[in-house]
Protein backbone atom coordinates (compact mmCIF):
# COMPACT_ATOMS: atom_id res chain seq x y z
CA UNK A 1 0.00 0.00 0.00
CA UNK A 2 1.62 3.51 -0.69
CA UNK A 3 1.90 5.51 2.16
CA UNK A 4 -0.70 8.32 3.01
CA UNK A 5 0.21 12.18 2.82
CA UNK A 6 -0.32 14.78 5.15
CA UNK A 7 -0.39 17.90 3.75
CA UNK A 8 -0.84 21.34 5.05
CA UNK A 9 -2.77 23.83 3.17
CA UNK A 10 -2.70 27.85 3.78
CA UNK A 11 -5.05 30.26 2.31
CA UNK A 12 -3.71 33.59 1.27
CA UNK A 13 -5.56 36.61 1.12
CA UNK A 14 -3.45 40.04 0.68
CA UNK A 15 -0.27 38.13 1.46
CA UNK A 16 -1.21 36.57 4.55
CA UNK A 17 -2.40 33.25 5.03
CA UNK A 18 -6.21 33.10 6.31
CA UNK A 19 -8.59 30.82 7.64
CA UNK A 20 -12.39 30.31 7.53
CA UNK A 21 -15.10 28.31 8.13
CA UNK A 22 -17.58 27.33 5.44
CA UNK A 23 -15.81 29.48 3.23
CA UNK A 24 -16.82 32.62 5.38
CA UNK A 25 -15.34 34.29 8.64
CA UNK A 26 -12.07 34.58 7.29
CA UNK A 27 -9.88 35.32 9.95
CA UNK A 28 -5.27 35.55 10.08
CA UNK A 29 -3.68 33.03 10.28
CA UNK A 30 0.25 34.51 10.38
CA UNK A 31 2.54 34.93 7.67
CA UNK A 32 3.20 31.99 4.92
CA UNK A 33 6.57 31.98 4.80
CA UNK A 34 7.01 31.22 8.13
CA UNK A 35 4.12 28.88 8.69
CA UNK A 36 5.61 26.99 5.56
CA UNK A 37 8.67 26.81 6.96
CA UNK A 38 7.39 25.30 10.32
CA UNK A 39 5.28 22.82 8.92
CA UNK A 40 8.53 21.56 6.48
CA UNK A 41 9.95 21.20 9.71
CA UNK A 42 7.40 19.65 11.50
CA UNK A 43 7.26 16.96 8.65
CA UNK A 44 4.36 17.88 6.27
CA UNK A 45 4.87 15.55 3.13
CA UNK A 46 3.84 18.79 0.95
CA UNK A 47 1.79 22.30 0.82
CA UNK A 48 -0.99 23.78 -0.79
CA UNK A 49 -1.26 27.13 -1.69
CA UNK A 50 -4.28 28.73 -2.37
CA UNK A 51 -4.97 32.44 -3.18
CA UNK A 52 -8.02 32.60 -2.26
CA UNK A 53 -9.45 35.83 -4.26
CA UNK A 54 -7.53 35.75 -7.33
CA UNK A 55 -10.51 33.84 -8.69
CA UNK A 56 -12.90 36.39 -7.96
CA UNK A 57 -10.56 39.33 -8.01
CA UNK A 58 -9.37 38.82 -11.54
CA UNK A 59 -5.91 38.74 -9.87
CA UNK A 60 -3.07 36.89 -10.95
CA UNK A 61 -1.53 34.36 -8.46
CA UNK A 62 1.34 35.99 -6.18
CA UNK A 63 4.43 34.71 -7.95
CA UNK A 64 6.63 36.92 -5.69
CA UNK A 65 5.60 34.93 -2.84
CA UNK A 66 5.87 31.62 -4.78
CA UNK A 67 9.19 32.27 -5.48
CA UNK A 68 10.32 33.09 -1.41
CA UNK A 69 8.11 29.76 -0.73
CA UNK A 70 10.81 28.12 -3.29
CA UNK A 71 13.02 29.51 -1.37
CA UNK A 72 12.50 28.70 2.08
CA UNK A 73 11.37 25.03 1.60
CA UNK A 74 12.41 21.84 -0.03
CA UNK A 75 9.01 20.14 0.02
CA UNK A 76 6.43 19.72 -2.48
CA UNK A 77 4.10 22.56 -3.04
CA UNK A 78 1.11 23.18 -5.01
CA UNK A 79 -0.23 26.49 -6.04
CA UNK A 80 -3.40 27.89 -6.95
CA UNK A 81 -5.88 30.47 -7.56
CA UNK A 82 -6.50 33.19 -11.18
CA UNK A 83 -4.62 29.89 -13.03
CA UNK A 84 -6.68 30.47 -16.18
CA UNK A 85 -4.25 29.60 -18.79
CA UNK A 86 -1.09 27.63 -19.92
CA UNK A 87 0.61 30.68 -19.48
CA UNK A 88 -0.07 31.27 -15.91
CA UNK A 89 1.04 28.08 -14.72
CA UNK A 90 3.98 28.41 -16.63
CA UNK A 91 4.44 31.57 -14.18
CA UNK A 92 3.95 29.60 -10.77
CA UNK A 93 5.47 26.62 -11.84
CA UNK A 94 8.89 28.74 -12.87
CA UNK A 95 8.99 30.57 -9.86
CA UNK A 96 9.19 27.51 -8.20
CA UNK A 97 5.50 25.54 -7.29
CA UNK A 98 5.78 21.85 -8.17
CA UNK A 99 2.13 21.48 -9.43
CA UNK A 100 -0.90 23.52 -10.22
CA UNK A 101 -4.30 23.43 -9.02
CA UNK A 102 -7.34 24.68 -11.10
CA UNK A 103 -11.04 24.28 -9.64
CA UNK A 104 -13.09 27.65 -11.41
CA UNK A 105 -11.09 27.81 -14.51
CA UNK A 106 -11.27 23.80 -15.21
CA UNK A 107 -14.87 23.65 -14.95
CA UNK A 108 -15.65 26.79 -17.35
CA UNK A 109 -13.04 25.25 -19.69
CA UNK A 110 -12.07 21.99 -18.71
CA UNK A 111 -9.63 21.85 -22.15
CA UNK A 112 -7.29 23.70 -19.92
CA UNK A 113 -6.36 20.35 -17.60
CA UNK A 114 -5.39 19.35 -21.12
CA UNK A 115 -3.49 21.78 -22.11
CA UNK A 116 -1.45 22.18 -18.79
CA UNK A 117 -1.16 18.66 -18.57
CA UNK A 118 0.45 18.32 -22.47
CA UNK A 119 2.82 21.28 -21.32
CA UNK A 120 4.06 19.88 -17.75
CA UNK A 121 2.38 16.41 -17.42
CA UNK A 122 -0.20 14.81 -15.00
CA UNK A 123 1.99 15.22 -12.65
CA UNK A 124 1.70 18.39 -12.17
CA UNK A 125 -2.02 19.00 -13.02
CA UNK A 126 -4.51 19.49 -9.69
CA UNK A 127 -8.19 19.85 -10.13
CA UNK A 128 -9.15 21.63 -6.92
CA UNK A 129 -13.49 20.78 -5.99
CA UNK A 130 -15.59 22.77 -4.38
CA UNK A 131 -18.17 20.38 -3.36
CA UNK A 132 -21.74 20.51 -1.51
CA UNK A 133 -24.19 18.13 -0.52
CA UNK A 134 -27.19 20.06 -2.31
CA UNK A 135 -30.86 18.64 -2.31
CA UNK A 136 -29.68 15.08 -1.59
CA UNK A 137 -26.57 15.50 -3.99
CA UNK A 138 -23.06 16.25 -3.89
CA UNK A 139 -22.29 19.44 -6.88
CA UNK A 140 -19.52 21.24 -7.82
CA UNK A 141 -19.38 25.15 -6.64
CA UNK A 142 -17.18 27.94 -8.33
CA UNK A 143 -15.66 30.78 -7.66
CA UNK A 144 -14.35 30.10 -4.09
CA UNK A 145 -17.35 28.39 -3.39
CA UNK A 146 -19.62 31.13 -4.18
CA UNK A 147 -21.47 29.71 -7.08
CA UNK A 148 -23.22 26.78 -7.86
CA UNK A 149 -22.62 24.84 -10.99
CA UNK A 150 -24.85 22.41 -12.78
CA UNK A 151 -21.61 19.02 -12.09
CA UNK A 152 -22.55 16.35 -10.34
CA UNK A 153 -19.03 15.62 -8.28
CA UNK A 154 -18.71 12.66 -9.54
CA UNK A 155 -19.64 12.96 -13.17
CA UNK A 156 -16.70 15.91 -12.86
CA UNK A 157 -14.06 13.97 -11.07
CA UNK A 158 -14.56 11.15 -13.81
CA UNK A 159 -14.07 14.12 -16.54
CA UNK A 160 -10.92 15.64 -14.96
CA UNK A 161 -9.05 12.53 -14.75
CA UNK A 162 -10.02 11.48 -18.41
CA UNK A 163 -8.80 15.40 -19.59
CA UNK A 164 -5.67 14.52 -18.19
CA UNK A 165 -6.08 15.75 -14.12
CA UNK A 166 -2.93 14.14 -12.25
CA UNK A 167 -4.49 14.57 -8.76
CA UNK A 168 -7.42 15.79 -6.84
CA UNK A 169 -8.26 17.86 -4.39
CA UNK A 170 -11.55 17.31 -2.80
CA UNK A 171 -12.78 19.39 -0.58
CA UNK A 172 -16.21 19.50 1.54
CA UNK A 173 -17.70 23.09 1.98
CA UNK A 174 -20.22 21.09 3.96
CA UNK A 175 -17.08 20.37 6.89
CA UNK A 176 -14.85 23.03 5.76
CA UNK A 177 -13.54 24.81 8.96
CA UNK A 178 -15.93 23.08 11.51
CA UNK A 179 -13.63 20.30 12.80
CA UNK A 180 -15.89 17.26 12.71
CA UNK A 181 -14.24 15.08 10.53
CA UNK A 182 -13.79 14.82 7.06
CA UNK A 183 -17.28 14.26 4.53
CA UNK A 184 -16.48 10.25 3.92
CA UNK A 185 -19.17 9.33 2.41
CA UNK A 186 -18.06 11.48 -1.33
CA UNK A 187 -14.54 11.09 -0.39
CA UNK A 188 -15.15 7.37 -0.58
CA UNK A 189 -17.18 7.98 -3.47
CA UNK A 190 -14.74 9.66 -5.31
CA UNK A 191 -11.70 8.00 -4.77
CA UNK A 192 -13.20 4.38 -5.82
CA UNK A 193 -14.38 6.08 -9.06
CA UNK A 194 -11.34 7.49 -10.67
CA UNK A 195 -7.30 6.23 -10.71
CA UNK A 196 -5.89 9.15 -9.62
CA UNK A 197 -4.44 10.19 -6.13
CA UNK A 198 -7.53 12.05 -4.05
CA UNK A 199 -6.63 14.56 -1.74
CA UNK A 200 -9.43 14.76 1.20
CA UNK A 201 -9.87 18.02 2.62
CA UNK A 202 -12.49 20.33 4.92
CA UNK A 203 -13.27 19.29 8.73
CA UNK A 204 -10.50 17.97 10.38
CA UNK A 205 -10.54 18.52 13.77
CA UNK A 206 -8.69 15.88 15.73
CA UNK A 207 -6.12 13.17 14.86
CA UNK A 208 -8.78 10.42 14.62
CA UNK A 209 -10.01 11.86 11.60
CA UNK A 210 -7.42 11.66 9.67
CA UNK A 211 -7.20 7.59 10.68
CA UNK A 212 -10.88 7.46 10.00
CA UNK A 213 -10.39 9.01 6.50
CA UNK A 214 -7.41 6.84 5.59
CA UNK A 215 -9.20 3.37 7.04
CA UNK A 216 -12.27 4.44 5.46
CA UNK A 217 -11.58 5.92 2.13
CA UNK A 218 -9.03 5.34 -0.53
CA UNK A 219 -7.92 9.02 -0.12
CA UNK A 220 -3.96 8.81 -1.00
CA UNK A 221 -3.54 11.86 1.34
CA UNK A 222 -5.70 14.39 3.97
CA UNK A 223 -4.86 17.89 3.89
CA UNK A 224 -5.88 20.05 7.34
CA UNK A 225 -5.21 24.15 7.86
CA UNK A 226 -6.20 25.82 11.02
CA UNK A 227 -5.61 22.85 13.27
CA UNK A 228 -1.78 22.72 11.90
CA UNK A 229 -1.55 27.09 12.20
CA UNK A 230 -2.71 27.63 15.09
CA UNK A 231 -0.86 24.37 16.90
CA UNK A 232 -3.95 22.72 17.80
CA UNK A 233 -2.11 19.21 16.75
CA UNK A 234 1.17 19.05 15.17
CA UNK A 235 2.24 17.49 12.18
CA UNK A 236 4.84 15.30 14.03
CA UNK A 237 2.53 14.14 16.58
CA UNK A 238 -0.15 13.46 13.56
CA UNK A 239 1.94 11.18 12.17
CA UNK A 240 3.24 9.22 15.15
CA UNK A 241 -0.46 8.68 16.45
CA UNK A 242 -1.53 7.29 12.83
CA UNK A 243 1.62 4.71 12.58
CA UNK A 244 0.50 3.66 16.13
CA UNK A 245 -3.06 3.06 14.18
CA UNK A 246 -0.99 0.78 11.92
CA UNK A 247 -1.65 3.47 9.03
CA UNK A 248 1.69 3.79 6.92
CA UNK A 249 2.62 7.56 6.40
CA UNK A 250 5.50 8.92 4.92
Amino acid sequence: MLKKRIISCLDIKDGRTVKGVNFIDIRDAGDPVELAKRYMQEGADELVFLDITATTEKRKTLVELVKKLAKEINIPFTVGGGINSVEDAKLVIEAGADKVSINSSAVKRPALITEIAAQFGNQCVVVAIDTKFDNNQWMVYVNGGKTPTQFKTIEWVKEAEKLGAGELLLTSMNNDGTKNGFALDITKEVSTSVNIPVIASGGAGEKAHFKDVFLQTKASAALAASIFHFNEITISKLKSYLKTENISVR
